[in-house]
């Protein structure tokens, strides 16, 4: 079975890619002629036409919603259904919905993305009224593709779902977030959030990055285990029904629609909730299925139905690691020899699995990954067993032991974050290591090579031989680092993510730093200061005069915890960093928009000289002192709202574009067309990667 889901992913692949609708035909009518001359070869060429033809279906309805006309842009009043729950990203709260009419009229079905004022309470099939500015802005939410954004929207619920499969899931959804919420609203109750119904919206970068770095990060990803807990549980509520086998199974394939509902139907939840329906399915028939069948068939019915979920990330890794721990526990052989060597056996096989698609997907892997599970899994299953039975029947000590053990998962995973991670260089060694250790002979040098090895991986790398500034690679979003050959560090914003972030540091050499500026408070300059500022930083600087904002305010608050000095800084204020003069410029008042509150830098050494300006806009811009650095970082990512006029007086041979793939046309052709004008010799991070500029003397060049 794994051999047909395999073959129907290549088709369905292909199709995504290609359109494959003349080849899925071709291989169709192959298969057709071939008959029974040829089974299995009949066989396999219509497993590859079916999921070419998935493919290619999934990747027609994604186009057509993506360039789907508008009638309209600008005003609009609509009635929408919501597809999902409002996600939390770098935008601010986002909601995926579906339109139903409009005025003026849109098409009846047109996926949506909603960015309301203020947080909603909505729910997945609330259907909303929604008022707000329609904007031309196509993308993909969640691996949901949307055709436009209605921003700045006004949105009222007028109807709950009467779906039953809806009314029960989200209500059990409900109970639970707001139960946990009634004994704990920190970072243990979210992440018990995440075991009971993959829910992990509270909390906070940092936490999610050290778990993605440990290795973690499946135990909040609903999967199998979940599963089949779930279906423990409801069985054993429904005991004194009296159900007969065949009963139970159906009311088990109710139970797993519910689940779905609640969970929130992501790539792993599907694929464990279709196993299970399979294996549930045979009981009724009368037919045994067993787990490689179940995995099999689970995986060749979902890509039938939907392509996309070929090329999902979530998937995939789901799928792979369920055959790794299959195979794990195979070779750790029957349970009596020990939990332990079980689950070691299993979290390796896992590992091993998904290591491909880690290198693929984000670049690393967590070497200690199978230690961090091994002393993680047991508090998980704790936290998640405890947590079920205290919500449902109200105990506050059973949850309050539940809560305790995920307090000791996020005490693990900050732990196992900061143990290494090994790119696709890393991963050769350390099996030729392995292969190694199994020669007597080359034993004393594989030692001594890791010792080395060590030794050289915990050494500090030495500072710059000049005064230097890094523009790094964060994506869209701004992140600077400073440096002076004594060792003084400074980092100007950090980006959105604070995995990327500390990706970016590390093969910067930054270990240490020593200030830390967050010029304003969008996610694209602050979300990724939280993968620094508890652990590696001694001073914060924010603009004084200036609302703060939501995400400024958390990150001054972890600060605090932290024992990070804080600092309220304004124009006119200097710092010395080694040989390095920070003069902040700018804000020199109090700004109605955030962007022109942002903190702007003049740094000088060596007879060079740095502008670095946030995102500040025209009014800012036209109102700051009289200056032609030798290097300008151009405002806001190159957005349109930089004032052309100020761009010409001040801009000197150097200007850098943070900037990463976006929707919002940043930079803009004019800022780029007013740049060229000039003459001056324009580089981005987009382009270009980490931008190095040495202060030794007026640079003339950056260098990557």
């Amino acid at each position: 079975m794994l051999g047909a889901a395999a073959l129907v992913w290549v088709g369905a692949v292909g199709g995504l890619a290609t359109g494959w609708w003349q080849p899925a035909v071709a291989a169709g009518c192959a298969a057709a002629v071939l008959g029974r001359r040829r089974v299995r070869l009949a066989l396999a060429l219509a497993l590859v036409a079916g999921g070419a033809v998935s493919g290619s279906a999934a990747a027609a309805r994604t186009e057509a919603t993506l360039t789907a006309p508008l009638p309209a842009t600008g005003t609009v009043d609509l009635v929408a259904e919501v597809i999902r729950e409002p996600v939390t990203s770098p935008f601010g709260e986002q909601i995926l919905a579906r339109v139903r009419h409009g005025a003026p009229p849109l098409p009846a079905g047109l996926t949506i993305v909603i960015e309301p004022w203020e947080a909603m309470p909505v729910v997945a099939r609330d259907v909303v009224a929604v008022g707000g500015r329609l904007r031309d802005r196509p993308g993909t939410l969640r691996n949901v593709a949307y055709r436009a954004t209605v921003t700045g929207a006004d949105v009222t619920v007028l109807s709950a779902t009467s779906d039953p499969a809806f009314v029960v899931g989200n209500g059990l959804r409900s109970a639970v977030l707001d139960r946990l919420a009634q004994h704990d609203s920190g970072a243990a109750a979210a992440l018990v959030a995440g075991f009971l119904v993959g829910e992990t919206s509270g909390l906070t970068a940092a936490a999610l990055d050290d778990l993605r770095r440990a290795g973690l990060t499946h135990f909040v990803a609903v999967s199998g285990s979940n599963v089949a807990l779930f279906l423990a549980a409801w069985w054993l509520v429904a005991g004194p029904l009296g159900l007969g086998p065949r009963l139970r199974a159906v009311s088990g394939l109710a139970a797993l629609v519910v689940f779905v509902v609640a969970t929130r139907w992501e790539a792993s939840v599907i694929r464990a909730a279709t196993m299970a329906g399979l294996v549930l399915a045979g009981r009724l028939a009368g037919v045994p299925i067993d787990v490689w069948r179940a995995l099999g068939g689970a995986v060749v019915a979902l890509l039938l139905v939907s392509g996309q979920l070929a090329v999902d990330v979530g998937f995939q890794l789901s799928v792979a690691a369920t055959c790794g721990v299959l195979i794990g526990i195979r070779l750790a052989g029957p349970a009596r020899r020990g939990w332990v060597r079980t689950v070691l056996v299993a979290t390796v096989g896992a590992q091993a699995a998904v290591l491909p698609l880690l290198l693929l997907h984000f670049g690393t892997v967590p070497l200690m990954s199978p230690l961090a599970n091994l002393l993680a899994a047991p508090l998980v299953t704790a936290a998640t067993a405890l947590s079920a039975i205290g919500l449902v029947t109200g105990t506050a000590p059973v949850v309050a032991l539940a809560l305790a053990a995920a307090r000791g998962v996020l005490a693990i995973a900050a732990t196992a974050a900061g143990w290494p991670q090994l790119d696709l260089t890393g991963v050769v060694v350390v099996a030729g290591v392995a292969l190694t250790a199994t020669r007597r002979r080359l034993r004393r040098i594989m030692a001594g090579g890791l010792a080395a090895a060590a030794v050289a991986w915990m050494w500090p790398a030495a500072p710059p031989s000049v005064p230097t500034v890094t523009f790094l690679d964060v994506g869209q979003g701004d992140a600077i680092v400073v440096r002076d050959p004594g060792g003084r560090t400074m980092l100007v914003d950090g980006g959105r993510d604070p995995a990327v972030l500390r990706d970016a540091l590390r093969r910067n050499g930054v270990a240490r730093i020593d200030v830390v500026v967050a010029t304003h408070g969008d996610a694209d300059h602050v979300g990724g200061l939280a993968a620094v500022v508890p652990s590696r930083v001694d001073q914060l600087w924010y603009a004084g005069a200036q609302e703060r904002g939501d995400m400024l305010e958390e990150l001054l608050s972890v600060a605090g915890a932290a024992g990070v000095e804080t600092r309220a800084v304004v124009g006119g204020d200097r710092a010395m960093l080694g040989l390095i003069a920070v003069d902040v410029i700018g804000p020199s008042r109090r700004y109605g928009a955030e962007n022109d509150g942002s903190i702007v830098l003049w740094l000088t050494a060596g007879g060079a000289s740095v502008l670095l300006t946030g995102d500040i806009e025209a009014v800012a811009q036209r109102e700051l002192p009289r200056l032609r650095p030798d290097v300008l970082q151009v405002p806001h990512h190159g957005s349109a709202t930089t004032d052309l006029r100020w761009l010409a007086d001040t801009v000197g041979g150097v200007a850098i574009v943070s900037v990463g793939e976006n929707t919002f046309g940043h930079p803009h052709h004019a800022v780029l067309d007013a740049l060229a004008a000039m003459g001056t010799r324009v580089w981005s991070t987009h382009h270009d990667g980490d931008l190095t500029i040495e202060l030794a003397a007026a640079p003339a060049d950056a260098s990557r």
